[in-house]
Order: structure tokens, then C-alpha cells, then sequence
């Protein structure tokens, strides 16, 4: 897996006109599938008279969670085109829904891969396409006495520590760019009683 990944900064939209019929496609950045399903939610309550809402959308650094959605028009007519241009551009963490308002004319297939494929692609142009971090979580164990030495080590990687517990036992947990996640858990680990874990996120 990448230690980057590219996603877009904020939301975009665009529009394609096809005989009478209007493409209104919105981008999103998600994280979730809780905020895909709210973004969903709104898009169709604004567009409540609109034909199809269709979608695609792409979750995780690694990209492994995909799903396409024709809402009614003809299998793979308005999903797939969708997913093609996120796909092209190497995007994931990104939502597109395109809303169609029928315009009384048939477009027939290809008239409707063009469709949603250039009304995907015309938002996502209008959108500011970010590199991001991957990260990963350590938690570290040890004892009290070792605390400052631990604490020097996050100072100097720039790391903020939580969900603190502080005894004679002591743990915490820090996100750390998986590039540089090996170095901070050798230099933990060389700390006497300290060990580290890497724990999936």
C-alpha cells in the first residue's frame, strides 16, 4: 500500500445537457460510508423531483471499497461511467452522485454513458485534486519512570499522544505517517520497558 493517496480538498459540482436532459453531477470528499449515505440523503431530498440519482463512490487508502449505483437507468449506464473517472484521476475517499432530470427524450445507451461519464468528469475537473497521508497507530506501554524519555521522542517526531492512561502502568497512542512509522517504533522500543504496537486503525 501507498503511504499517499490523492483525494479532492472540498466539493465540486458540474452539469452536462443532453436533449432536453440536464446532468447535474456533485463531487465529494468522504471518509465513511456514514457520510456517503448523509450526502446521499441530502442530494436527494434537494433533487426530490429529480428522475435517477446515480452514483459511484471510492473508500480507503489502499481503494479497496467501491460501489456503483444506476438507480433505475439501464445496468451500467451511469454507475460504471461514474466510477471511470475517479478511477482515471487515482482518487478514493471521493463521492460522485450525478442527478438526472429527464428530458422527455430516450438517449439510449451510449448517449447515456456519455452522459453521466462527462457530467462525473466536468465536477471533478472544478475540483482541487490533494495528495494525503496514510497513517497507522502505535501504542506504546511502559512504566512511569520512563516517561519523559518517551515524551522526548514524540516531541521530537512531532507526534501527539492520546488516549493517555498514566500509573505506575502507563499507555498511549499515536497516528503516525506509515513512511515514517518503523523509525518511531525502533526508537521507542530501545527505551528500556517500553514496548510498541502497531495497531490497525
Amino acid at each position: 500500500m501507498s503511504d499517499l493517496y490523492k483525494t479532492i480538498q472540498s466539493g465540486s459540482t458540474g452539469i452536462y445537457r443532453e436533449k432536453g436532459s440536464k446532468f447535474l453531477a456533485f463531487a465529494s470528499p468522504v471518509e465513511t460510508e456514514e457520510m456517503i449515505g448523509k450526502r446521499l440523503d441530502e442530494l436527494r431530498k434537494q433533487h426530490h423531483d429529480a428522475r435517477h440519482h446515480c452514483y459511484a463512490w471510492r473508500l480507503g487508502p489502499a481503494m479497496e471499497h467501491i460501489r456503483v449505483n444506476d438507480d433505475g437507468e439501464p445496468p451500467g449506464s451511469a454507475g460504471n461511467p461514474i466510477f471511470g473517472q475517479i478511477q482515471s484521476r487515482g482518487l478514493t475517499n471521493v463521492l460522485v452522485v450525478v442527478v438526472r432530470y429527464f428530458g422527455g427524450t430516450l438517449l439510449g445507451m451510449g448517449g447515456l454513458i456519455n452522459a453521466y461519464r462527462s457530467a462525473a468528469s466536468n465536477a471533478l475537473d472544478r475540483a482541487k485534486i490533494v495528495q494525503k497521508k496514510v497513517y497507522t497507530r502505535l501504542r506504546m506501554d511502559f512504566g512511569y519512570g520512563q516517561m519523559n524519555n518517551v515524551m522526548k521522542i514524540l516531541k521530537k517526531n512531532r507526534l501527539k499522544p492520546y488516549d493517555q492512561q498514566f500509573d505506575l502502568d502507563c499507555s498511549l497512542r499515536v497516528n503516525v505517517w506509515i513512511r515514517e512509522a518503523s523509525g518511531v517504533a525502533k526508537e521507542l522500543s530501545l527505551i528500556e520497558g517500553c514496548s510498541v504496537t502497531e495497531e490497525e486503525t
